[in-house]
């Protein structure tokens, strides 16, 4: 299902948040495509797995939930990614930019703080439905979207509380 990508520089961060399908337990880092995506080698994949998970909980709780015992950790990993405030001087226009462009983590940074800016990284979700986790940029006008798809991913949830009400009487 084509879900729509996330704005600018955030496409980064849904895409790798993305690598893992948790429902069929699908991890694309595994393979040679999947790492040539992000510019990674076999050695770089723990560290990327990390900052996926650490992304994942910080777009858990953008969604509303308690963030996981680890969501600190994301501020630990892009702490270790020093970016720079480049100039141009044709224009006096900055930029920020990561120290080490061929390192994930702070192009990463970068697209956090570029979000973090703009209001855009609030939006940056994960599903709601535990057996999906699937990150998507909520479009929703007031900002309360909590499934990557109302097709499956909301009519699951919506049947299984049907249920759970017809259950009940």
């Amino acid at each position: 299902m084509a879900r729509p990508s996330a704005p600018g520089p955030l496409v980064l961060v849904q895409d790798l948040v993305n690598t893992l399908d948790v429902e069929t337990g699908t991890d694309t880092l595994t393979t040679p495509e999947g790492r040539a995506a992000f510019g990674l080698r076999e050695t770089d994949v723990a560290g990327a797995r990390d900052l996926r998970e650490a992304l994942r909980a910080a777009c858990l709780a953008h969604a509303g939930h308690a963030p996981p015992a680890d969501a600190a950790a994301l501020g630990a990993l892009l702490a270790q990614a020093p970016l720079l405030t480049t100039v141009d001087p044709s224009d006096g226009s900055a930029r920020l930019t990561p120290a080490d462009p061929a390192s994930l983590t702070a192009r990463v940074a970068v697209a956090v703080a570029l979000g973090s800016l703009d209001g855009s990284w609030q939006r940056l979700k994960v599903c709601e439905d535990e057996t999906c986790r699937w990150a998507y940029y909520d479009r929703s006008p007031a900002g309360r979207g909590r499934w990557c798809s109302m097709e499956v991913c909301g009519a699951r949830a919506k049947m299984r509380a049907y249920r759970a009400r017809r259950a009940g009487e």
